[in-house]
Formats: C-alpha cells, structure tokens, sequence
C-alpha cells in the first residue's frame, strides 16, 4: 500500500475547506429558530386557521407537530442520532401537510430548515429515495391546494424548484463535509504513521552505528589485553606489556569516544566519511600488527552524509572482521571516485591460498554468533538504503569487501 506524504500545506488546505463548508451549515442553523416562529406566526393567520373540528382541526394538529418536531430537531442537533432523525422527519411532515392545508401559507419554509437540519447526518445513498419521495408527496399536495390561476401554479412551480435547489445544496455541503472530515482524520493518521516510522528508522540507524562503534573497539580492545596478559604470564617484567596495557587504554578511550558521538550525532558534519579512512587503516595496522594500506583512484567529490557514513562504518566493519576471523599477511584499502558511483574495497592476502579461520568459508548472512552483533546485515542495510550494493566473496588469497554508492 503506498500513501501520498502529507504535508502541512494539504491539511492547511483541507482543514479551510471543511471550515468554509461548515460556516455555510452554521449560517443556516441559527436561522431555523426565526423560520419557524414566521412559518407559525403564518399558520395562526393563514386559512384555514387552527380550530377545534374540522379543516381546523388538521391544521391544529399540524401546527402541533411542526412545533414539537422543530424543538426537537434543534435540542439534537448536536447529537445528529436515530431521535435527531425522528424529530426532523415529524418537522417535514407537518410542514408538508401545513402545505397541503394552506396553500397560502409559508409551510414550504418549514420543509427548508428541516432539509438544512438533516443534510449533516444522512449519508448520500439515502438521499435518492428520500428526495424522490419528497418532491412528489410536496408536488402533489402544492397541485391540489392551487386554486387555478396561473399566477398560483407559477408560485407553486418557483416553490418547488426552490426546494430542490436547497435540497441539492444542503446533500452537497453534507457530503462535501463529512468526505473533509473522513480524508483529514486519515491524512493524520498517515502523518502519525509517517513520523512512526521516521522514529524507527533513525533508532535502526543509531543501533548500527553502537554496533559498528563497539565492535570495532571492542574486539581491538580484547585483542590487546589477551596480548597483555600472555605477556604478563610468561613474563611479567617483557618492555612489551606497558605497551599493550596502553594500546588497551587507547582502544578503550577511543571506543567510548566514538559510543558518545554515535548517541550524539545530530550534525551532519559530525559524521565521519572517506576522509578519515587513512586514520583507520593506521590504526588497523598499528594495533593489529598487520600492514594496511590504503588508495585512492580519481578526484574526490562531495558525497552525502549517508553515503559518507556508510563508507567509513563499512570499512571499519571489514576491517573488524578481519581482525576477529582471519590472519592475513596485509591488508588493502581501494576507494575509487567514479562518475556516477564510489566504490570501496577491503581485501587481506595471504601468501599461499585462501587464508584461514571461518572467513574462508562463504560469508554467512549475519556475522557469527561469536561476533557479537550482526556486522555483514547492517552493512548490507547501509547499501540498500542508499541505493547501492554490497558484495562480499572469498578470492584466491584471502577475502573481499566491495561497497558502491550513487554519487
């Protein structure tokens, strides 16, 4: 399912388009009130008037009804329920059958403000049977009531036309503002989702970089106090031991440094990129013992701040490796500035075959259980979240690490 991004300009536009229709609707509620009392103050005056038998009778009982479904509609129009409905359907009844009785009345009005007070809770596919039913009950009973003349068919057919025309409007302005109110609520759901999942992504992304972080560190880290305490075994007064304890130190220092400015990292020029590869393989080779090199092919250019990152984090990933699961005689950086991508590559060598240890197997989808974290994944994560690809396989004389990332 794909979702149109929304943003603060569609919710702007959608929140004053409900605002524009909902003013129409609330210009005509408070007119329903003073409608009545005219279409009332009508009736008493009308003839037939209200009386105790006969055509009076009915219109008493009309009058009745029109006042108590008026009252009604309006003490539930906020609740807009089954009651709601019921009072508005015994308001246009009356005033239907007012129509009937006084056709030189102003029962036509009355069907007006029950419309306006109906159309907010009556859902569209209602509307056919409901307009149908109405225009010809208040057809029929304008028909009779005309007396013949020309000039009362005329009114008769103004009056009609009038009711349809509100009733129309009011179905539109109904429909109109319930479809605002149902895409708005789901705009902002999307949106809540939307930033749900921006949260995510930005905790899988610092939960990468603690990986990348600890594991290089760390695993340098053991290395060096494992050296130290063979040293310190065989014997305590080797010149060798001070310098591992302080190559631990180091590692140590450096680790936590690096930790804080992972869970710190909100600038983009905090994150370290392409430039600071040299560093690491001086490092690499300095604590590990093992020669590192690194080259670099064309002319630099600027690179996001994703790509940046995940050139260095997957260099320092294959390097760790390395270091854990591999003895080769040196290793080989190659970062190459091409046209339309850059592409880095970590390769060791040892001099004679393929080297040894559980790297010379096919690389696992994630790093070994022994490793401590899922170093080849997040590596392949990086990738595909910036469009680029990550391909690892055994060579002839040890193991090979290739990143590309679009320019």
């Amino acid at each position: 399912m794909t979702t149109t991004p929304v943003t603060a300009a569609t919710l702007a536009t959608l929140r004053t388009t409900r605002a524009r229709q909902e003013s129409v609707l609330r210009w005509l509620r408070p007119l329903a009130p003073f409608v009545m009392a005219v279409v009332a103050w009508t009736a008493f005056h009308a003839h037939p008037g209200p009386g105790v038998e006969g055509r009076g009778l009915a219109v008493s009982g009309a009058l009745g009804g029109f006042v108590l479904g008026g009252l009604g509609s309006l003490a539930t129009l906020r609740r807009a329920g089954r009651i709601h409905l019921a009072c508005v359907g015994v308001l246009i009844a009356a005033s239907t059958a007012l129509v009937w009785l006084q056709p030189d009345g102003a029962g036509v009005a009355g069907i007006f403000v029950g419309v306006s007070l109906l159309a907010p809770v009556v859902r569209g596919h209602l509307w056919v049977p409901l307009t149908v039913v109405t225009l010809v009950f208040l057809g029929v009973t304008m028909a009779a009531g005309h007396d013949g003349s020309v000039a009362s068919a005329l009114l008769n057919a103004i009056m009609l036309g009038a009711f349809y025309g509100m009733l129309f409007l009011a179905l539109r302005l109904g429909e109109a503002n319930r479809l605002a109110g149902q895409l708005l609520s789901e705009l902002e759901q999307s949106r809540a989702a939307e930033a749900r999942a921006a949260g995510l992504a930005e905790r899988q992304r610092l939960a990468r970089e603690m990986h990348d972080v600890l594991a290089h560190s760390l695993s340098g880290l053991m290395l060096q106090l494992e050296a130290a305490r063979m040293l310190a075994s065989e014997d305590p007064g080797d010149p060798r031991l001070p310098d591992a304890v302080d190559r631990a130190h180091h590692l140590g220092k450096s680790g936590l440094e690096e930790a804080r400015r992972a869970i710190g990292m909100l600038r983009d020029d905090a994150l370290p990129g392409p430039e600071r590869l040299a560093g690491l393989a001086a490092r690499f080779q300095q604590d590990r013992d093992i020669p590192c090199r690194l080259t670099v092919t064309g002319e630099a250019y600027e690179l996001g701040s994703e790509a940046r990152l995940a050139l260095y984090r997957v260099a320092q990933e294959a390097l760790t490796n390395i270091g854990k699961h591999a003895h080769p005689e040196w290793v080989e950086l190659h970062l190459v500035y091409a046209p339309s991508a850059a592409r880095l590559t970590v390769e060791d060598f040892t001099v004679g075959g393929a080297r040894p240890g559980p790297a010379a197997t096919p690389v696992p989808e994630r790093a070994p259980k022994d490793s401590g974290g899922y170093g080849l994944t997040g590596m392949r994560e990086r990738a595909e979240l910036l469009g680029g690809m990550l391909t690892t396989a055994a060579t002839d004389r040890g193991f090979r690490v290739e990143l590309e990332v679009p320019r």
